[in-house]
């Protein structure tokens, strides 16, 4: 093929390429579908951690972006469900702006205005929450406190003061208190404080049956929200009545819920059996974690069923841990036990409070009541 030949052929493969392009241009941009239907749902926590929670929904909607309106300029928050969550470091009131898309550049937008409550000086008792009912068949409700009146019962109640030994054994940095025990409104209010005290930087209060409530067996409910924070350890748990005498652990310790707090241990708790193993600490334990929310939002029930058979754990009624008490080894579990309720500041579990933890936090028990 000569030379004028080949620029001939490249010359008609060309004009043939811009034909079939110009053939594909059948009338110019196609039109984009915003989404439609578009709304969200803001959350603020009532407990006074600045957490704000946006679920957003919208028809023909490929992802979102959330706004929250803490800074300037702001990166929005892309999103594939359309759910997001934020922490606030001061009160007031904030707009958040949310954007429905079908491409980066097509969108709809909705905004809202909350209101946000950073920090717990005034007490909050929330609104809502799981309850458990006062009767079961074939069980007696055997004892109960629903903390009615203005004070604590010190008929069934005692308080435990001061730091114990090696912070009650834990390096923990409170020093136990009564007057950090209030009764208000039905609910008992157990609040941790950083204020120095006694060459302790932080106080809080633990209250115990011993002595006078003891129980072999049966269902335990309480109905309490729970504080948090780095560094904040609240309980509700028992002890073999003999550690007086054995000492831990060979008197047995049920953990019927336990929390060390900040980030993703806001809404985690732990259910755990303690016991001597031929003379060395064994346990035996597992978690429960909200699939949403942390545990002071609103008010749960940790429970525990016991027999001479097994300790099964719940929150919710949703059973999450179960341990078989029938070994030899574990006959720590077929005597009786009193009740613990305390918030610890510090420890070697939770390590210490941080710049991001806020206080005074509170546990705040609606009823303990056990059945048998």
């Amino acid at each position: 093929m000569n030379t004028t030949s080949l620029k001939r052929n490249m010359i008609f493969y060309v004009c043939l390429l811009l034909t079939l392009v110009a053939c594909g241009d059948d009338g110019g941009e196609q039109q984009l579908t915003l989404p439609t239907n578009l709304q969200f749902e803001a959350k603020a926590s009532d407990a006074g951690t600045g957490t704000v929670s946006v679920t957003a929904t919208a028809d023909k909607v490929n992802f979102y972006t959330i706004f929250f309106g803490d800074t300037t300029p702001e990166t929005g928050v892309k999103t594939n469900d359309g759910k997001a969550s934020h922490t606030y470091a001061t009160t007031g009131t904030y707009t958040i702006r949310v954007q429905a898309h079908t491409t980066s550049d097509a969108f709809v937008t909705l905004s809202k205005d909350v209101t946000v409550k950073v920090g717990t000086g005034d007490l909050v008792i929330p609104s809502k929450g799981y309850t458990t009912p006062d009767t079961y068949a074939g069980m007696t409700l055997v004892w109960h406190d629903e903390f009615e009146g203005t004070a604590l019962n010190t008929n069934d109640w005692t308080f435990e003061l001061g730091t114990g030994s090696n912070g009650w054994g834990n390096s923990e940095l409170q020093y136990y208190r009564q007057e950090n025990t209030s009764v208000k409104d039905g609910y008992l209010v157990i609040t941790a404080k950083k204020e120095d005290f006694q060459s302790s930087k932080y106080t809080s209060s633990r209250i115990i049956t011993q002595n006078k409530k003891s129980f072999q067996y049966g269902r335990v409910d309480i109905r309490a929200a729970l504080p948090n924070g780095k560094g904040i350890w609240p309980a509700l748990w028992m002890l073999g009545s003999n550690v007086s005498t054995v000492s831990w652990p060979k008197c047995g310790e049920i953990d019927i819920m336990e929390m060390v707090g900040g980030g993703n241990g806001d809404k985690t708790v732990y259910g755990t059996a303690h016991w001597d193993n031929a003379g060395a600490h064994a346990s035996y334990g597992n978690s429960k974690q909200l699939s949403s929310g942390i545990f002071s939002d609103e008010f749960h029930v940790f429970s525990i069923v016991w027999t001479a058979q097994k300790i099964t754990w719940y929150v919710d009624d949703v059973q999450f841990n179960v341990i078989d008490t029938t070994p030899a080894g574990l006959a720590a579990f077929q005597k009786e036990f009193f009740v613990i309720f305390n918030v610890a500041v510090g420890g070697e579990w939770p390590g210490n409070p941080d710049s991001n933890t806020l206080f005074p936090q509170r546990m705040i028990v609606d009823y303990v009541r056990i059945f048998q």
